[in-house]
C-alpha cells in the first residue's frame, strides 16, 4: 500500500452513498421473480421461479469472464463501468415490459442483466476497495447487505400495490437500477486506493487452492452459493404452499418474501460491525451453521404455526445471506496476493455456477416432492461448506 494512505480515513458519507447504490442498481436481479405470477397467466404455462433466476445467473457468470479477461474495470474508470453496466440492465430489465408475450425473449433479457450486473457487483466491490484501503470487512458486510435489500426490493414494490400492473415492479425497479449507477458516478466516483487486477489467470484457482486457508473459506463459500439463491428463488414458493398447506385465507406473500430476503441485510452488516472484534471466520461460520440447521429442520419448520414459522424464515433469511461478506473477506485475505484477481474471479464464477445447479435440482423435485420437504435439498451446501470450512475456523479460534 501506498505510504501517502497510511494514514488516509475514508470520508463519512462514502458507506452510506456505497451501500444505496449497489440497493439500487441489485434491484433489478428478482425483479421478474417478484411478478412472476402475473407473467404466468399472460404465458399461458406454468412458471417456476428457477428458469429465470438462471437466466440471471449465467449472465452474471459470463459477464464475470469476459470483464476480468478484457479488464474492464482496470482500462477504464470503475465508476464510470458502474454507471453504463446500472443503465445497460436497467434497459434490459426493462425490455421485459415488450417481451413478455415470449418466455424465450423473458430468459435473454434475464440472462442480459445478469451480463450486465457483473459490472455492478464486482465493479462495487472494487470501488469500495479504492475508498477503504483499511477496514475493508466492515464496508463489504453493508455492501452486501445493500445487495441484500436490493435484491428484495422488487418484492416491496409489489406488495405496496398488488393491485397495480405487474409492469410497475419492472419499470421501478428500472429506474432504481439507472438511479444507482448516477449515485456512483455523480456523487461518489472512485477512492484514492484503486487497486489493479492484472491479468486473468485460468490456473490460478488450481494453484490458489494449495494454501489450505484459501481452500477452507472457498469452500465454505461454494456451500453457501448452493443454499442462498435457490432459497431466495424458492421463499416465495413456500410462502404459498404453507398457506395453501394451513388454509390460511390471506397471506402477504410479496411482503413476506421482501421481509425474509431483505433480514440477510442485517445478518451482513451486523456481521460487518462484529467482524473487528471477532474476525471473519466465526462470524460466517456460526451463520452458515444456523441457516445449515433451518435447512435440516425445514420440514418441520413447515408445520409451526403462522407466528413461529415467519420468525424461523426470518432468522434463516438473517444466516442465510449474512456469512456472505464474510466469505468474500477471507477468500480476498486468503488468496495469494499475485493471483488473487483472477482466483477471486474463478472463486465467484463457480460459486454461482453451484447456484444454478441447485435451482435446477429443487426445480426437478418441486413438484414430486411434498412441500415441506423442498428445503432439506439445500442442506449439502452448509454441511459440506462447514466439512472444508472447519479447519480454518478452528485455527482461528485456538489462535
Amino acid at each position: 500500500m501506498d505510504s501517502s494512505l497510511s494514514n488516509y480515513r475514508t470520508p463519512t458519507h462514502v458507506l452510506p452513498l456505497l451501500a444505496l447504490a449497489s440497493l439500487l442498481a441489485t434491484s433489478v436481479w428478482f425483479a421478474v421473480n417478484a411478478v412472476l405470477p402475473s407473467l404466468t397467466q399472460m404465458l399461458g404455462e406454468e412458471q417456476t421461479p428457477a428458469g429465470i433466476t438462471i437466466a440471471v445467473q449465467l449472465g452474471f457468470i459470463v459477464g464475470t469472464f469476459v470483464f476480468a479477461a478484457l479488464a474492464i474495470a482496470d482500462r477504464f474508470l470503475p465508476s464510470r463501468v458502474f454507471l453504463i453496466s446500472a443503465l445497460l440492465s436497467a434497459g434490459a430489465n426493462y425490455s421485459v415490459i415488450w417481451l413478455s408475450e415470449s418466455y424465450e425473449s423473458i430468459l435473454v433479457a434475464r440472462f442480459l442483466v445478469g451480463f450486465f450486473l457483473a459490472g455492478i457487483y464486482p465493479v462495487g466491490m472494487k470501488i469500495a476497495v479504492s475508498w477503504y484501503p483499511k477496514g475493508l470487512g466492515l464496508a463489504l458486510g453493508f455492501l452486501v447487505g445493500a445487495l441484500v435489500l436490493g435484491t428484495a426490493f422488487p418484492h416491496f414494490v409489489r406488495a405496496l400495490g398488488q393491485d397495480w400492473p405487474w409492469q410497475v415492479v419492472i419499470q421501478t425497479t428500472s429506474i432504481a437500477a439507472a438511479s444507482g449507477g448516477l449515485v456512483i458516478w455523480l456523487l461518489l466516483g472512485d477512492g484514492p486506493n484503486r487497486p489493479v487486477s492484472g491479468e486473468l489467470h485460468p490456473k490460478a484457482l488450481i494453484d490458489a487452492f494449495r494454501s489450505p486457508d484459501f481452500r477452507a473459506s472457498a469452500c465454505g463459500y461454494f456451500g453457501h452459493m448452493w443454499e442462498l439463491y435457490t432459497f431466495w428463488a424458492f421463499v416465495p414458493v413456500w410462502l404459498v404452499a404453507y398457506q395453501q398447506w394451513h388454509q390460511i385465507d390471506s397471506l402477504a406473500i410479496s411482503f413476506w418474501s421482501f421481509l425474509i430476503i431483505g433480514a440477510g441485510a442485517l445478518g451482513c452488516a451486523g456481521g460487518g460491525l462484529l467482524t473487528p472484534r471477532v474476525g471473519p471466520a466465526p462470524i460466517a461460520g456460526i451463520q452458515l451453521t444456523i441457516s445449515g440447521l433451518c435447512c435440516l429442520l425445514s420440514p418441520l419448520i413447515f408445520l409451526l404455526p403462522l407466528e413461529a414459522f415467519l420468525i424461523a424464515l426470518l432468522i434463516w433469511g438473517i444466516t442465510v445471506a449474512g456469512d456472505s461478506p464474510q466469505f468474500s473477506a477471507l477468500n480476498a485475505v486468503n488468496a495469494p496476493s499475485h493471483l488473487a484477481g483472477s482466483a477471486l474471479t474463478m472463486v465467484n464464477c463457480i460459486g454461482f455456477s453451484i447456484s444454478i445447479i441447485s435451482l435446477q435440482v429443487v426445480e426437478w423435485f418441486a413438484t414430486s416432492l411434498a412441500d415441506q420437504w423442498l428445503f432439506l435439498l439445500l442442506l449439502p451446501g452448509p454441511v459440506i461448506g462447514m466439512l472444508y470450512f472447519r479447519p480454518a475456523l478452528m485455527k482461528e479460534l485456538t489462535d
